[in-house]
């Protein structure tokens, strides 16, 4: 069996999502092509050739460009069998084009993966394991109640513990096509590894426990050590760990920090560690920070401590505060994900995170998409599931993969989309960072200011002072950040939606007549 692997995006990163799979597939006797369209064009005659394609969505912009791709290949008279993988592979499943992808896994996607390759290599069908009466039921109101026709098991959520192999880059595009550590004015080439996958914590926002319910799965240590060495050998100077919160297994963690850095001494490294566990756990950061990390993402998300309780975070303003403290006392420096926009934002929230920034003196650490970012809520969202929050979504958007809702406040709607385009426009003109905050809160300020609402309590809008002994000892322009600054829970930019075209046009016998759903082809 020839299989193709597919990655639309992987914030920037060298892609495991294929490198991990690919392992498992050669060994069962397959050959693997791998194709990262982020990088590199999708090749539509190369892809009419091969057994069975399999596309990773490990998140929403992933999901998001995946499914146009999978569209666009059926568009093209390709009815090669498909598979979505990853995080985001049962939320996909609700997609009006699902009823073209034969499979869906999640969870511990690999050895599923490998079997349903195997079922397309028996099946005398052309679309194996793939139904015509399929139908997705979904639930028009809030309750969060939902079902997904799984005939034929086509959807499926695998946590079983599986031997880990170690993840072949050898078909990956090499590291000096994907972001890199920028720090000091000097750019390193980074490399991506994982210590854990899911999560132990259920925030109720996050996609994460509603496939992994609380539990996390341990990489093999030695096998880690392996993956870094390669990464190293490729040149990576730099390694981001991609841990949903690499703190979950403490112990482990600095295990696998002190096993890295006595083995590569040279490497420094990122990591992404929950508020609360930065707090909890503050006697572990000078190992951390002499073990090579230099920055931590963490996800702050809300300057309002009701915000941040309706979500389940597990910390306040005030940990946020501490945390940085922290992690600066160390060294350290944070590099804040945000959620200024929820059904339950007000504009002094979104006011008293432009203060927030400029108190714990975090522009320069806060990639400008931070401030456009909307709640999304997926099938399967805790939040559909909480009794405080269910009744802020209304019907669900297929196309979107995300429940709708709006803000109370108009104009907040108004703002968030207006910075969704500025945050691309910084993006492609390459904004420094002073530039982009004034654009950010200027543009705040103007939204705010027509509103004429005489309730609206208007703050410092960001013109503060930082709080003492929160300031950075690294000026602003030399702070450690990555180049690819996109998030995962955003959107996918159109630039990236305008690249899926096929390399050969489509003719009107290569249409489907139904441009939704392709269960005939």
């Amino acid at each position: 069996m020839h299989v193709l692997l597919v990655s639309t995006y992987e914030l920037g990163h060298q892609p495991i999502g294929l490198a991990s799979p690919a392992a498992w597939l050669i060994r069962a006797g397959h050959d693997v092509t791998c194709i990262d369209i982020s990088v590199e064009p999708f090749d539509t005659d190369a892809a009419a050739l091969v057994d069975a394609i399999a596309i990773s969505v490990p998140m929403h912009t992933a999901a998001r460009i995946a499914l146009q791709l999978t569209e666009n290949i059926r568009k093209v008279g390709i009815t090669t069998p498909i598979c979505l993988y990853g995080l985001y592979a049962n939320i996909a499943s609700f997609s009006p084009v699902a009823g073209c992808i034969s499979k869906f896994i999640s969870g511990e996607y690999e050895p599923s993966l490998v079997k349903w390759v195997g079922e397309v290599a028996r099946s005398n069908n052309a679309v194996a394991g793939l139904s015509n009466t399929d139908t997705h039921g979904l639930d028009s109101t809030a309750s969060g109640a939902h079902s997904v026709d799984t005939h034929g098991n086509r959807s499926v959520v695998v946590l079983d513990r599986s031997m880990p192999l170690l993840p072949n880059r050898d078909l990956l595009p090499s590291l000096n096509h994907y972001a890199r550590l920028l720090y000091h004015d000097k750019e390193y080439l980074t490399g991506y590894s994982e210590a854990t996958r899911g999560c132990a914590h259920k925030c109720l926002h996050c996609p994460v426990p509603s496939v992994y319910n609380g539990r996390i799965r341990k990489n093999d240590l030695d096998i880690l050590l392996q993956d870094v060495e390669n990464l190293v050998s490729a040149g990576a100077q730099h390694i981001t760990f991609g841990d949903p919160d690499f703190l979950n297994a403490p112990s482990y963690a600095v295990k696998v920090l002190s096993a890295v850095h006595d083995s590569f001494p040279q490497l420094t490294c990122d990591l992404t560690i929950k508020v609360s566990h930065i707090v909890k756990y503050v006697d572990l950061f000078p190992e951390i920070a002499r073990n090579g990390c230099i920055f931590v993402v963490s996800a702050f998300e809300s300057a309002s401590d009701r915000i941040l309780e309706l979500l389940h975070k597990g910390h306040t303003l005030k940990d946020m505060e501490n945390a940085v403290r922290i992690l600066r006392t160390n060294g350290i420096e944070p590099r804040v994900s945000l959620m200024p926009f929820t059904p339950w934002t007000t504009r002094n929230d979104v006011i008293a995170l432009l203060d927030m920034a400029v108190a714990f003196d975090l522009i320069p650490n806060i990639d400008p998409v931070q401030w456009s970012i909307r709640l999304l809520v997926p099938p399967g969202s805790l939040l559909l599931q909480d009794r405080r929050t269910a009744g802020s979504f209304r019907k669900f958007d297929p196309g979107k993969l995300s429940y709708e809702w709006t803000s109370p406040d108009s104009e907040l709607d108004v703002l968030q989309d207006d910075l969704e385009s500025i945050a691309t426009l910084i993006s492609e003109e390459n904004l420094d960072y002073i530039e982009a905050f004034d654009l950010i809160r200027s543009r705040i300020g103007k939204i705010f200011d027509l509103s004429g609402n005489g309730s609206f309590k208007h703050t410092g809008m960001g013109m503060g002072k930082v709080i003492s002994g929160l300031q950075s000892s690294i000026a602003a322009e030399d702070r450690p950040r990555l180049t690819e600054s996109w998030f995962c829970c955003a959107e996918p930019m159109q630039n990236q939606l305008d690249a899926l075209h096929m390399n050969r046009a489509a003719t009107d016998n290569d249409l489907c007549s139904d441009s939704i759903c392709y269960d005939t082809c």
